[in-house]
């Protein structure tokens, strides 16, 4: 049996103590990543967990709580681009007496948000070429108070009518990381959403993120309400 020599003890011994340093050293940044998660009211961006945990792989630290997280009664999940804490979905019916209902969307407000979502950025005159029917203001106003659809910009065409783009909240709310991760034609035919009898050609468009928002005095001008290609307010 051969004996260590004293030089090499010592450099596996440094070797220990490096690697025991690297564990506490992770082992308390994922804790303190949890307490921000758990007491933050609003999701948080990699840079903000960054800002907090200088030094930390912030990234590999997610992954790790998602997947020990991933089989009990709270979740972490990224939604777009952000982590939070949320309730497991198969819990939500013990919670259902604590949770404030909103307003209910109508059924036009409803395709609204889908054609934006699908289509963005849109004009209202685009909105109203998919749906077939006029925009009610109404069901814009509510899209935009509940912040889940903002002003992006203006169309380059007559009129410079506004386009409609959905916000961050609208990810929020409906679990989504970015709009990519919007339903395909093929989710939406296994969960019976679409008619069998589709037109020939018809395409579930791929929906992109839309950067920017009005702002300044180009929200300023904004009008209360949206006015179409052709100049008609409704």
């Amino acid at each position: 049996m051969t004996e260590e020599r004293p030089e090499e003890l010592e450099e596996e011994a440094a070797d220990l103590d490096t690697e025991v340093s690297r564990v506490v050293a992770e082992a308390t940044a994922l804790r303190r990543l949890e307490a921000l998660l758990f007491a933050s009211p609003e999701p948080l961006s990699r840079a903000e967990i960054a800002e907090r945990l200088p030094g930390a792989d912030v990234a590999a630290l997610i992954e790790v709580l998602i997947e020990r997280y991933a089989d009990r009664g709270v979740n972490v999940r990224t939604v777009a681009g952000k982590v939070q804490m949320v309730t497991a979905p198969d819990c939500a019916d013990v919670l259902v007496a604590y949770r404030t209902e909103g307003r209910r969307l109508s059924r036009a407000a409803l395709e609204t948000l889908s054609i934006i979502a699908y289509h963005q950025p849109c004009s209202r005159a685009e909105i109203e070429e998919v749906r077939g029917v006029a925009v009610a203001k109404g069901s814009l106003d509510q899209l935009l108070e509940l912040g889940w659809i903002k002003l992006s910009g203006r169309r380059d065409a007559p009129g410079r009518p506004l386009l409609y783009a959905t916000t961050d909240a609208f990810l929020e709310q409906f679990g989504l990381d970015d709009v990519s991760h919007l339903p395909g034609r093929a989710d939406l035919e296994a969960q019976g959403l679409l008619d069998a009898r589709l037109p020939p050609g018809f395409a579930v468009p791929s929906p992109r993120a839309v950067e920017g928002e009005l702002t300044g005095e180009d929200a300023a001008d904004a009008p209360d309400f949206v006015t179409d290609y052709d100049g008609e307010a409704g």
